[in-house]
């Protein structure tokens, strides 16, 4: 999911309420994920990302406006992956006079299999909390996945031991 208020020309005001966002994708096969590492999958998506303007916006508008239909965000099929929310916005920041929030969920209503939201991290300089709703059997393979394990993990977070005991699995 893409904000759009930033990327409009004017940029909606500050005091707009309410969510402007467009569902964007990248899709590759299985085969050519595998075949490159976390980071080109990450380049894929920034393209994606950075081809989301001003102009493509009002083109996905005016191509809904000639055929209007009703996104629902679980509506994906069980091969994608869908990202929200965003490390941009400062949720760890709102305080209701509680101290800062312990950790941030969006809910049961927001949650399928296949969604991330992303947060910033509540230990802030530039960290990021994710929460990520898959099926048991794909977190198990994840937990014993080095690369992805060390792609979201500090070097601090892991030693030898335990990298030779994920990749003996």
């Amino acid at each position: 999911m893409a904000e759009n208020r930033r990327r409009l020309r004017p940029q909606l005001p500050p005091a707009y309420f309410g969510n402007s966002i467009y569902p964007i994708s990248a899709t590759i096969t299985a085969g050519k994920l595998q075949a490159n590492d976390l980071g080109w999958a990450a380049g894929m998506l920034n393209q994606v990302v950075a081809s989301h303007t001003h102009a493509a916006i009002r083109g996905l508008v005016e191509g809904w406006m000639a055929s209007p239909s009703v996104y629902l965000l679980s509506g994906q099929d069980h091969h994608s992956i869908v990202m929200a929310s965003s490390p941009q916005f400062d949720l760890y920041g709102c305080d209701f006079g509680w101290g800062k929030a312990a950790g941030l969920r969006s809910g049961s209503a927001n949650q399928f299999d296949g969604i991330i939201w992303s947060y910033p991290g509540r230990e802030g300089g530039g960290s990021i909390d994710l929460e990520v709703c898959l099926p048991p059997e794909v977190m198990s393979s994840l937990e014993s996945d080095v690369e992805f394990a060390l792609a979201v993990s500090t070097l601090n977070s892991f030693n030898k031991r335990s990298i030779k005991k994920m990749k003996l699995k």
